[in-house]
């Protein structure tokens, strides 16, 4: 029975406030068994004891751990320095590291056909130590989403134990230190920890990462670290819909960084530590913790049951976060969103559905939260006009290049025509343009659901530390120089920039540095989560030319 093993691995290594059991070894690692049909391809969650610094002030016990997926071929070496290579893989803005599963699998086994070994680490950053996984591993145990529901809203008990709520920002201190420095440093103790042997690590580990992951690679390769550049722990790059530097200005479609240069680096610090600036990425709607656990939520019904109807928007209390992130992803316009009629509650949607409307690229508005997943199905669509209407010539930037669709008919049963569905008869916008085609749908849905629901650590990000994003922001700043004393380190390795054609960069152009392969129709989180077997007969591209690229 996989759902058992996979709920004690999530309840040993992930609950808050922690396993203490493991303080005497320091490290701990577990299996992690799914549902993936590539079998060949070992899951394993790793935890290594790493505190933080008495200045980091008060924190859970389980934040002094260090996380991170492990994926290796389960015929290879079960000691991560006789593999190959071992790719280390930074994640992006409210991205945890189960959002890494398709591309890690695809990875390993490409390696495997070709009688080479490949691990793939999948890093979760400390502040997930926060996330409650109880009633999630609950809910795939039983097969039944309605167990979370009733753990995070419902008050029940899951193991004598009741949801705490979610983390507002006074509750948050410790996270105004962690910026971009003890995220780097987690990154290399962890790397020295798991990989003691420097040749080792600069020999066969490559460091890259997706999104804002790119930017992260970019600032460690230019570290030093006690006078150990951090280029000399790594043999090469990847980036993944990013680019190895030290600038955002190339991840536009990124929500704006909180926190802007001519505020003055000590003066955002003093707001970070004094609370008058949110600690975590925290916007009123779609974007908080609640709506990230969501996520994993509709994610897990569309794992257990995609078929079924779903019931989460009415069966889940109402309020307003809920709410108006509910009008946000389902108005058809203005005037709808301001009324809130229809109601998602009115239309009969299965799970796969309502998981494809929350992130699909022709529903979800935000380009960084969007995937390939296929089309709505069983019933009519129109334009969704709102947040902003669609043209032709298409957009850039935060709101994606391709038309958004939203069901009208709340007397049709909406079904999810899967990516490898997508035919002719598919709905077309007003312009007379079908909504999409085969070429531009990459992703299975299944996987998706299966990467949001059973991994211990999850695809989403409930609570992404501000401070790393405002020091990246104000990198100038002389706290920041003072780390950053190898900039050559981002041009001493090779470098593959693996890009979604209508992702976050190519669309603005390509990185200046290092090879780069462009995935046509791919999403910015398609890069992750596509299938390996694609539309176009050939092989899925990202997971490809990362594995020639490592082996090369």
């Amino acid at each position: 029975m996989r759902f058992p093993l996979v709920v004690a691995a999530t309840l040993l290594i992930s609950s808050v406030p922690g396993i203490t059991a493991a303080a005497a070894v320091g490290r701990t690692e577990a299996p992690v068994v799914t549902s993936s049909p590539v079998d060949s391809v070992a899951e394993s969650v790793v935890r290594v004891r790493v505190p933080l610094p008495d200045s980091a002030g008060p924190h859970p016990e389980a934040c002094d751990w260090l996380s991170y997926l492990r994926y290796r071929d389960a015929a290879g070496p079960a000691d991560a320095a006789r593999a190959d290579r071992i790719l280390i893989a930074q994640p992006g803005v409210l991205e945890g590291a189960g959002a890494f599963d398709n591309l890690a699998r695809h990875t390993v086994r490409n390696a495997a056909r070709q009688g080479r070994h490949i691990e793939f680490w999948a890093l979760d950053r400390r502040s997930n130590c926060l996330e409650d996984h109880t009633g999630l591993a609950a809910g795939l145990a039983a097969r039944d989403p309605h167990v979370a529901v009733g753990y995070y809203y419902l008050g029940a008990e899951v193991g004598g134990r009741r949801f705490a709520g979610y983390l507002g920002n006074g509750r948050l201190g410790w996270l105004a230190h962690l910026g971009l420095e003890q995220t780097l440093r987690d990154q290399y103790d962890l790397m020295v920890r798991e990989l003691p042997d420097p040749a080792v690590r600069a020999s066969k580990v490559l460091c890259g990462g997706h999104s804002l992951g790119g930017t992260l690679t970019g600032f460690f390769a230019s570290w030093d670290f006690d006078g150990t550049p951090g280029h000399t722990q790594c043999a090469g790059y990847f980036a993944l819909d990013s680019a190895i530097s030290t600038s955002l200005g190339s991840l536009s479609g990124l929500p704006d960084a909180i926190g802007a240069d001519d505020l003055g680096y000590a003066a955002t610090q003093a707001g970070l530590a004094s609370g008058l600036l949110p600690r975590a990425l925290n916007l009123p709607v779609l974007i908080n913790a609640e709506t990230m656990n969501l996520l994993g939520v509709a994610g897990l019904a569309a794992d257990v049951d995609p078929d079924g109807p779903s019931d989460l928007a009415s069966y889940l209390p109402s309020n307003a976060n809920l709410e108006t992130t509910y009008r946000l992803l389902f108005s058809r316009d203005a005037v709808a969103f301001a009324a809130g009629i229809p109601s998602i509650r009115d239309f009969a949607i299965t799970n796969a559905t309502a998981l494809g409307a929350l992130l699909d690229d022709n529903s979800q508005p935000l380009a960084f939260l969007q995937a390939s997943t296929g089309f709505f199905g069983g019933g009519p669509v129109a334009d969704k006009d709102f947040p902003l209407p669609h043209e032709p010539a298409g957009t850039t930037g935060a709101l994606g290049v391709d038309p958004l669709a939203v069901p009208v008919d709340p007397s049709a049963d909406y079904t999810w025509r899967d990516y490898d569905d997508i035919d002719a008869t598919v709905a077309r916008d007003r312009h007379g343009a079908p909504f999409t085609a085969p070429a531009k749908e990459v992703t299975a849905i299944a996987d998706l659901a299966r990467s949001l629901a059973e991994h211990p650590l999850d695809f989403t990000e409930q609570y992404f530390p501000s401070k790393l994003m405002t020091d990246i922001s104000q990198a100038g700043a002389a706290e920041i120089r003072a780390h950053v004393r190898h900039p050559e380190g981002i041009t001493a390795h090779p470098t593959i920039n693996l890009l979604a054609g209508d992702g976050l960069i190519a669309p603005r152009g390509e990185p200046a540095t290092g090879e780069t392969v462009l995935a046509p129709g791919y999403q910015h989180l398609d890069v992750l989560t596509a299938a390996a077997r694609q539309n176009t007969g050939e092989a899925e591209p990202v997971a490809a030319n990362l594995t020639r690229f490592a082996l090369g």
